[in-house]
């Protein structure tokens, strides 16, 4: 895809962080081992990796817990507090814009559980949202691997609750996100390219689609799979879901303390990757 660029449209992200979460509590502050020995916060992660995407006019951790704050701005990141009634990250994206008065045309909710987020899945988001100014809101997508796809299916058979899959319709628009393993694939006929899509939990907003959202009260699918999204869908917004592609790169969200060695070993892999590619040089 090509990058557009509007020199008049402002953009900003948002990484909302809570402390209290059901299944891995303290998720923001817990520490991964990098490449080189050393250790590093999630939330630090993943504000390094917000802050590295181009076409962006400032990036925010956005939270309720002084923890959190605390340890962001130590690091040197920009914090908004926002309301400890925030049910879900687009909410507190929500909040966050109305309390600190920050002008923005396109706000980016960059989910702080997930530091393997390519640059480019986001600006090509963005790009998406600018191409069409009357989507009220899109979020990437990303076919799965054979990998991933065998990712998905452990964490069901162990009975954890992982990462989401979307379908979607031949316009782009989404119809259904999940956080079982959607559609349905013999996994003895496995067609390839594999047709299940890993949703990427970033989202970009209009300011008045984030209005429009904090003004329904949660819905019954969104409470059910608790994915906030469905909001949207179940009130009669389109969700555009914009195709990404992983470039070689490995893509998991922190959902459980058992994917923290999944993460760990594809920064690795990462890292290994870099150091080959500059020696090569």
């Amino acid at each position: 895809m090509t990058l557009l660029t509007d020199p008049d449209m402002k953009t900003v992200i948002f990484i909302p962080a809570r402390y209290a979460s059901t299944r891995y509590p303290g998720k923001p502050l817990a520490t991964l081992a990098l490449p080189d020995g050393s250790r590093k916060s999630l939330i630090q992660m993943s504000w390094e990796a917000a802050s590295s995407i181009a076409g962006v006019d400032a990036v925010y951790v956005a939270t309720d817990d002084d923890r959190i704050a605390e340890a962001a701005r130590a690091f040197g990141a920009d914090v908004v507090m926002t309301s400890e009634e925030c049910a879900n990250g687009t909410e507190r994206c929500a909040d966050a814009l109305a309390k600190s008065g920050i002008d923005a045309d396109l706000v980016v909710n960059f989910q702080g559980d997930a530091p393997l987020t390519p640059p480019w899945f986001v600006e090509e988001l963005i790009a998406a949202m600018k191409a069409d100014p009357s989507a009220p809101m899109a979020t990437p997508v990303l076919r799965c691997d054979p990998q991933t796809y065998a990712n998905f299916l452990e964490d069901r058979r162990n009975g954890r609750v992982g990462g989401t899959t979307a379908v979607f319709g031949v316009t782009g628009n989404a119809l259904y996100f999940s956080k079982e393993v959607i559609p349905f694939v013999d996994p003895e006929k496995l067609p390839d390219p594999v047709p299940v899509f890993h949703h990427v939990g970033v989202y970009a907003y209009r300011p008045d689609a984030l209005a429009a959202y904090v003004a329904q009260p949660a819905t019954p699918l969104e409470q059910l799979e608790g994915l906030e999204q469905l909001r949207f869908l179940e009130t009669g917004v389109p969700v555009r879901c914009v195709e990404v592609e992983a470039r070689g790169r490995v893509f998991w969200e922190l959902n459980n303390p058992a994917d923290v060695p999944r993460i760990e070993a594809a920064l690795k892999q990462i890292h290994a990757s870099t150091q080959t590619q500059t020696g090569a040089k």
